[in-house]
Formats: C-alpha cells, structure tokens, sequence
C-alpha cells in the first residue's frame, strides 16, 4: 500500500521473520541518608515483522459458482472459506524505558517517589493486505473465483493500516503505605503523567486497489495530561478480620496506532474509575478475600471485519468507538489444611456490557448498547490444588467459564467449558530443576472466542448445523523443561 507493487510472502519465511535487540541497565544504590535509588532502563530496537492469516466466513459454492484451485485449474464446489491476509513487513522501531525512583521507611510510613519515561518510534508502519478464497479441508488449497484476479487474490488494502511518528511519556509519582495504627492502614498515591505524540497519517480512503496518495498525507502533534490515582484502606475489626476499600482511577487519549485508518481518530480522554469493597479473613490455616467491584471505562476503539449477513461475499473494516461497564463480585481463597497441601479457589462473578456502541455498515443501522461483551463468562471460576513433598511438586489446575457470547448480536454464543492443566516439578539440587506439564488433560475438545463473519447476524438458526470459522480450547499437549541456575 506503499509503493504499489505486488509481492509474494510465505508464512515461513523473512516476510513473518523479526529480530529486536534489548540493553538493559538496572540496580540499586543505598544512600548514605537512608533512601533507596533504584533504577531500570532498556533500549530496544528491533525490525518487526508480522504476517498472519485470519478467517472472516464459510459459505457454500454450488456449481456454476466457477471456482477453481489455483494449483491446477480444476473445478471447485463445496464449502469455501473467506481469508483475510495481512503483512506488516520489517518495520523499524526503537523503544526507550525507564524508571527510578527512592524509597525509605520513615516512622509508620513507607514513601516511595519516582519517574517514568518511556520513549517509542516507528518508521513508517504500515499493514497491506488482501483476501482470498480457500476450500475448507485438513490441508486448504487456494482458489480463484470470478471476482478474483489470476492469482486468486482480491481487495488489495481493504482496511490496511498506516501510521509513523514518535509517542513520549514522561511520569512523575509518588506513594506511601501508612500504618495508621494496629488495625488501620492506607496506601494512597498520585501519578502525573506528560503525553507527547507526533507523526502524520495518510486519509487515503481504504477501497480496494489502495496505494497511499502523498496529497491526503497529514501531520498530527498532541499534548495530553494525564491524571491517575490510588487509594486502599484496610480495617481489622477482630485481629484476623476486617474490611478493605478501593478505588483507582486512570486516564488515556490515545496511541500512536489510533491514526493506523483513514478517519480521523476520536482522541477523546478515556477515564477508569474502579471501585471495590470487601471482607478478609486470615488464620494459619485459610486466607480469604472477598470483594465487590464496579469499573466502567469510555472510548474503547476496535475495528471490525463486518461481513454483509446478506451476501457472504462482501465484507467491510470498521473503526467503532464505544464504553464498557461491568459490576463484579470475586472470592478468592488459600486452604492449607495439612502441611504439604494448598488449595487455591477464586470465584468470579461479573455483568460486562457495551455501553455507546452504536455504527453504520452496509446502509444499516446497528445499536449494540446493553448487549453483554463477547468472549467474556459471567462465571470464572480457578481450582488449584497442589501438594509440596521434599523436592517434589504435585500440582493442578481446573478453570471453569460459563457461556460466552460470540458475536456482537449475541444471538450466537460457546456452552460453559473447563479446562485443565497439571504438573510435576522436581528440585535436582540447587542449580537444577525439572518439570513435566500436561495441558488439557482430559482430553476435551471445543471452540471459544468469536465466530467470525457473524457480528451482524440477529437470528442463530441459519447457523445451526453449519461449518463456521473461530478459535478452540489448547489441545492435549506435554511438555517438558530443565531449569539450570548458575
């Protein structure tokens, strides 16, 4: 979408390859007067490279639908997926990170005080792309269809991505942790955050056959400041119970990657207050916390690969901007109830949805306020027993997540599911460890995430009993590691 010219790129080769180079310079130093320096910093520089392909639907190719595989020119009819791919090839960046900052204990309180700077650049990012048919089997040969070009592929730059500048953050913060008598104690601090951010970006409309015209190049240079915020407080009631408080708060306009599309990006400030109250309870033998949250957050951006629900052919990029609220109740659990065994346990429950998500697409209006965010369980829950014998570690973990939604309608959604995991791990001797992991150890088979091409469908039955494209649970899988310290 730069230059204009075709090219070829294999998913194994140097188009998908990156190579990034890391400095690093970090430490401590004691004053003299009692306060503790601390410093960590990295350059990192790197040529980055990201090359991937993504399903956007299934339809069915009767005949007369002159398809055709690629390799041989032989007639295709049957189930064809439609794909999306895009290459981001050896793009420059530099990144600059630091943070320093001194700590003493004085009296009751545990100050600490520093600064943040991180400094990020890219030369000319940019993301081309293209669609193409596939036939849907074990091993998916290309296809070309009528409204293809000899090769197969179609829609050049439909949604590509471009961007270049610089973004630099510069914090200053502070925190102290207060004991304020045997029962009470605060933690509380304030972070102020300076946001510089300059390029340009191309308003070249994303149509088919995009190359980027020098005439609809633009500048932008932003200066934003950012306010952000913390305060906990805990109370012991009896000496092994109490009750605890919350609240963050934090604030962002945008990122270098918001300029990536045509339209002008909505930089409006994003603000997240979260607040939580709760129980704890402590002895030897359970540590308990349990606590209610309420977060809500403004101008989330995503952009969406729509697919027309009435021409499974067509299909669009979105740039959608809206806010996300959700309210929650988690517990959250230790059991040790004999020496060698622990038993974690964390429930979670929660409400998310889209608040503000409204777009247009394909001459139709769509309105998602209200509708529960895809991908997320109302019901999380984590069993993690484990048992500790000499150098021996016994572990395993069972997850659990209720009914996720997957697609934006809500109309479509992936059954409750558990996944499972579990472990060895033996000490050799100081320097040497071993480890045995099994994922998915009961063998379970099942898809999650979103089905893609359906964020626009509003009745589930045309789906039923049809093949979709999405994401699985991990497979059956062993592993095995060797940890040498020296």
């Amino acid at each position: 979408m730069v230059s204009g010219d075709n090219y070829w790129a294999d998913m194994d080769g140097q188009s998908a390859t990156s190579e990034a180079h890391n400095f690093d310079i970090f430490g401590n130093y004691l004053m003299d007067n009692g306060w503790n320096f601390k410093y960590s910093t990295r350059l990192h520089i790197a040529e980055a490279s990201l090359m991937y392909s993504a399903p956007i639907s299934i339809f069915n190719a009767g005949a007369g639908s002159n398809f055709t595989f690629a390799d041989t020119g032989e007639a295709y009819t049957g189930q064809v997926g439609t794909q999306l791919a895009m290459n981001s090839p050896r793009i420059p960046t530099t990144t600059l990170m630091g943070r320093f900052s001194v700590e003493k204990q004085l009296g009751n309180h545990d100050l600490t005080f520093g600064m943040l700077e991180q400094y990020y650049t890219v030369d000319d990012y940019h993301s081309n792309r293209s669609f193409f048919f596939q036939s849907v089997e074990p091993q998916p040969r290309r296809l070309i269809g009528t409204n293809t070009d000899v090769d197969g592929f179609y829609n050049y730059n439909v949604g590509g991505e471009y961007n270049n500048g610089f973004e630099n953050k510069l914090s200053i913060y502070g925190s102290d942790s207060w004991k304020v008598s045997d029962r009470l104690k605060l933690d509380y601090g304030l972070h102020l955050r300076y946001h510089k951010m300059k390029g340009d970006h191309y308003t070249t409309p994303r149509a088919a056959g995009l190359v980027l015209d020098e005439a609809n190049k633009q500048q932008f240079d932003h200066d934003w400041f950012h306010v952000a915020g913390k305060f906990n407080a805990t109370y012991n009631v009896l000496n092994n119970f109490g009750i605890l408080g919350s609240f963050l708060y934090t604030e962002e306009n945008g990122l270098l990657g918001d300029y990536s599309g045509a339209p002008y990006p909505n930089l409006t400030k994003s603000k997240s207050p979260l607040g939580g109250l709760g129980v704890f309870w402590n002895t030897d033998y359970i540590q308990l916390v349990s606590q209610a949250t309420y977060l809500n957050k403004n101008n989330y951006l995503q952009r969406l690969n729509l697919v027309n629900p009435n021409d499974d052919t067509e299909s669009v990029t979105n740039t959608i901007y809206y806010d996300i609220q959700t309210i929650g109740w988690t517990t959250d659990f230790v059991l040790k109830p004999f020496k060698g065994f622990n038993l974690h346990y964390l429930i979670t429950l929660q409400d998310p949805v889209y608040k503000k998500f409204n777009f247009t697409a394909f001459d139709n209006e769509y309105d998602y306020n209200d509708n529960s965010v895809q991908q997320i369980s109302k019901v999380l829950m984590e069993i993690d027993p484990s048992y500790t014998y000499k150098d021996w570690r016994f572990w395993a973990s069972f997850r659990y997540f209720s009914k996720q939604y997957a697609n934006l309608t809500n109309a479509l959604y992936f059954a409750e599911r558990w996944e499972t995991f579990g472990g060895i791990n033996y000490k050799y001797n100081e320097h040497i460890s071993l480890g045995a992991t099994v994922v998915n150890f009961l063998n379970q088979r099942g898809a999650k995430g979103t089905i893609n091409g359906a964020e626009l469908i509003t009745e589930p039955d045309p789906y039923y009993g049809r093949l979709l494209t999405g994401s699985y649970i991990r497979p059956f899988t062993v592993q095995a590691s060797v940890t040498i310290n020296f």
